[in-house]
């Protein structure tokens, strides 16, 4: 028997598995090797802290994610050896005759010199994960007041909206409690505005100023000191904090490094648009995994599973790979008081304001705070688990369109 191997359980490794289960001839195995018990839906961290999700509604066993026919062995992976097509376990080995690398991307705060000590967890928190963002919940209820700073290490990392909307439900959590005064919002990013492309930093820009939430662009963190509480930049830049939420350096899984198929941040060289792997022709990547020049998201490793479902049928016929992935990403960004923005975009257009997925009707308002955004948002927790996951037909189209999308505010941009 033939046997597609799937490194990695979570969004890309689930509803890859679980599409091609349903679509491979019987003579081919599908195989996950995955070391967690619970598949963990990563969106609702960001309303962890702020007591809007709760920790034991956010998993999900993950032997239930899978559709029957997958085979999913609990163990962790070590190492990859292409040249003889095997990935090495805890004691043993496992062939593949196609290899998927679905393994994501990981939070290193070690990376970063001081950001690690007695003040991890203290008076220094990640949401990032579902311990961080817990002991963060504990943190923000006892905050009376002073600085709190929001800071991304360094790009890529996973969901690059995801420290905004902190921010900006930090902005509304202060609000309701009545000590927004007492807080000072500071958003301390490498980049060099709010946002990677112009049309959306400068429209997310002034929702930032307007809430009262200032920004450090190009802020490089170099280190922290924990003790004084300031982080300092590259260039000596400070930023004193009296509460510090960072999103770490992130990096692909130690084992690529192992394997010496990643780059110097541990993710895998792929072929932007068949999801081939560039060191390998029967090894492909998906979702965070990848060293794609697009979103690191849930939205984008769905729009991958399209494509790389077709490859993979491919690979095992013989025939000629599509080059179907045009980075297509699209994501709600959660802005306070009830609403949302969505974002859509890809490989060579920015986020522009417009309607979606139709014209004039939407429902959804692109680049513009709305109520029906945030319902969308909110939706998907459902979606997720009913259709995403289960590789069920999604209702959103696979590569980005410009229906609806109001062009002349790019040529404004330019």
């Amino acid at each position: 028997m033939k046997r597609l191997l799937i490194l990695g359980a979570g969004t890309a490794g689930t509803l890859v598995a679980n599409r091609m289960r349903k679509r491979l001839d019987a003579d081919w195995a599908v195989t996950v090797v995955d070391p967690e018990e619970q598949h963990l839906f990563q969106p609702d961290l960001i309303f962890l802290p702020f007591g809007r999700a709760r920790a034991e509604r956010m998993q999900r066993p993950r032997r239930r994610t899978f559709s029957p026919g997958v085979e999913w062995i609990h163990d962790t992976v070590e190492s990859i050896d292409a040249g003889k097509r095997q990935v090495a376990l805890d004691g043993k080995t496992l062939d593949y005759d196609l290899l998927v690398i679905a393994t994501g991307s990981h939070i290193r705060p070690e990376e970063t010199p001081g950001l690690l000590g007695d003040h991890w967890y203290d008076s220094v928190f990640d949401f990032y994960t579902l311990e961080g963002a817990t002991r963060l919940r504990s943190a923000l209820e006892s905050f009376e007041g002073g600085r709190l700073v929001v800071n991304v290490v360094e790009m890529p990392i996973k969901c690059p909206v995801a420290p905004l909307e902190f921010a900006f439900l930090a902005d509304e959590y202060f609000t309701r409690k009545g000590n927004r005064a007492d807080v000072e919002l500071v958003y301390a990013t490498p980049l060099d505005g709010a946002f990677t492309r112009p049309v959306a930093s400068r429209i997310l820009g002034s929702m930032l100023d307007e809430k009262g939430i200032r920004v450090e662009a190009e802020f490089n963190a170099g280190e922290l000191d924990g003790e004084a509480r300031i982080l300092r930049s590259y260039d000596d830049r400070e930023i004193a904090y009296d509460l510090l939420v960072t999103v770490p350096t992130h990096m692909g899984a130690s084992m690529i490094e192992a394997s010496g198929l990643g780059d110097e941040l541990g993710f895998v060289p792929t072929h932007p648009n068949t999801l081939l792997s560039k060191a390998d022709d029967h090894i492909f990547v998906v979702g965070d995994a990848t060293d794609l020049a697009t979103s690191k998201a849930g939205s984008v490793a769905h729009f991958e599973g399209h494509v790389l479902t077709e490859n993979l049928l491919r690979a095992t016929q013989g025939r000629s790979l599509i080059e179907g992935f045009d980075g297509h990403a699209n994501c709600f960004v959660e802005s306070g008081f009830g609403k949302a923005m969505l974002i859509d975009f890809n490989y060579d257009v920015e986020p522009l304001p417009g309607t979606y997925p139709l014209p004039v009707l939407g429902p959804m308002s692109l680049l513009k705070e709305t109520r029906i955004n945030h319902l969308g948002k909110l939706a998907f927790r459902w979606a997720y688990w009913n259709v995403l996951l289960p590789g069920l037909p999604f209702p959103v189209p696979n590569h980005m369109s410009m229906t609806g999308k109001r062009t002349e505010m790019a040529a404004e941009a330019a």
